[in-house]
């Protein structure tokens, strides 16, 4: 059975955009890629001393479960030159891949918490992810993608770079 997940995508780290393209034709092995948002150009959040980041938002319909897209997740990331046990934790990467929500599924386990625990918190995610899905809800918080940017304070800056 089909299942719509969103992921977030990011690289700051060299051809930040064939680094997101490579990625989501690499996605299309675990299912069918749906939508994919608008590239954003956007400042690192946390971790601030490093280059911008480009971001999108990707809807994929999948049969894998969380656990096995997750590890297939960080296949992807580690065939395009991210080690996460080698770099700082929020420092730059040439590929991020997060799941922001399963469904309506709600998990919380050691290595793996959907939704994504800080995804009504960042611009970077929720501007691609009004543009791919404004009335999805967010599962715990019951409020649409749509609310939850409008409710963001300002800063976080990000700028839309390609349809």
């Amino acid at each position: 059975m089909l299942k719509a997940v969103y992921l977030s995508l990011g690289s700051n780290v060299g051809d930040r955009e064939a680094n997101l393209r490579a990625a989501i034709a690499d996605l299309a092995v675990l299912g069918e890629v749906a939508k994919i948002s608008s590239f954003y150009e956007t400042e690192p959040v946390e971790v601030t001393n490093q280059p911008w980041f480009l971001n999108c938002a990707v809807k994929l319909h999948t049969e894998k479960m969380p656990r096995q897209l997750l590890a297939a997740l960080l296949g992807i990331e580690r065939q395009h030159g991210r080690n996460r046990s080698k770099e700082r934790t929020k420092g730059p990467r040439t590929i991020d891949l997060d799941i922001l929500l399963f469904g309506n599924s709600v998990i919380e386990t050691k290595e793996l918490t959907i939704p994504h625990p800080a995804m009504h918190q960042r611009r970077f995610v929720l501007e691609p992810m009004v543009e791919i899905a404004p009335e999805m809800r967010h599962p715990m918080l019951k409020r649409t993608i749509r609310e939850l940017l409008n409710a963001l304070p300002s800063g976080q800056q990000s700028v839309r770079k390609s349809p």
